[in-house]
């Protein structure tokens, strides 16, 4: 009410200043007198115009929470309905249906023969301990399997560490072997390496290599042959008994091994003028020209 009061009362005094003005001169206003007069009439007219329109807008967002919240509080009770419903059905079915199986259990008792408990009592009993009976044999068979594949595990692994044992003597024994100086001692530790392991080609023809430093040409080719029937393709054998064949004067023998031991081992070729069992063959067209390179 005070903003209508205050706004007619400047519509008059604004009124008023016309007519005198217009009964005074007839002078136009200025634009600094339109500006100002403008300006009371926004903040004159158009403020209470504001205000009303927020307080019905408000009004309008409280119509509406309102209605929302009987909208949510009609929802929320249908939905409890709906749930304490569905419980009762729910409890009606399970109901029935624990009344239907006694009832069809009952039936099929009295159908099959079992007319009293002592009779459902000892079937119960046969049938599990039948089932237990299936269960422990089944049990019984895959501990047996498990107990050979656990011994078979165990001899291999006793049988690794054994190897490993053996490896480590033997080789503990060919660096021995390697640091002897006198043939006859290497001559007792190859004996060593071969009671650890008898087939080792390599310990034969090392020891075969010893013999001939000390003059045994017969056992060495002995040896040799030994190290060819377990390896024939074991060039560093043939070297050997070609060495103790050239020692013997078996100059014919001696260029066929020399040939096998070079075809198993090529590397060996760089050896053959530094053999010193070799010496009587450097005077022999065929070993030179093996030691030329051609074939021969």
């Amino acid at each position: 009410m005070r903003y209508y009061l205050s706004t007619l009362f400047v519509c008059l005094t604004f009124f008023s200043g016309i007519v005198n003005s217009a009964e005074q001169k007839p002078a136009a206003p200025t634009a600094q007198q339109e500006q100002q007069a403008l300006k009371q009439l926004k903040e004159s007219m158009f403020k209470p115009l504001m205000e009303r329109y927020i307080l019905d807008e408000l009004k309008a967002v409280r119509q509406d929470q309102q209605k929302l919240r009987e909208d949510v509080t009609k929802q929320v009770t249908h939905a409890q309905l709906d749930t304490a419903d569905r419980a009762l059905t729910y409890t009606t079915d399970t109901i029935n249906n624990v009344f239907f199986i006694i009832t069809a259990t009952a039936s099929i008792l009295v159908l099959v023969g079992w007319n009293s408990l002592r009779d459902v009592k000892n079937k119960v009993e046969d049938i599990v301990n039948t089932r237990v009976s299936v269960i422990t044999d089944e049990y019984e068979d895959r501990l047996k399997i498990l107990e050979e594949k656990l011994r078979v595990r165990s001899e291999e692994i006793l049988s690794n560490q054994e190897r490993i044992s053996v490896t480590n003597e033997v080789h503990s024994l060919w660096m021995r072997a390697n640091l002897e100086s006198d043939f006859a001692n290497k001559i007792e530790i190859f004996d060593e390496i071969l009671k650890r392991k008898p087939e080792d080609v390599e310990a034969i023809a090392y020891k075969a290599d010893a013999l001939l430093e000390i003059n045994e040409t017969a056992q060495a080719i002995e040896l040799c042959n030994q190290a060819i029937d377990i390896d024939s393709v074991y060039g560093y054998a043939y070297w050997q008994r070609a060495c103790a064949y050239a020692l013997t004067h078996k100059h014919a023998d001696a260029l066929a091994d020399i040939k096998m031991a070079l075809e198993y081992s090529p590397n060996l070729r760089n050896e053959l003028l530094h053999e010193s069992a070799f010496a009587s063959l450097h005077d022999n067209d065929s070993f030179n020209t093996i030691v030329a390179g051609e074939v021969v």
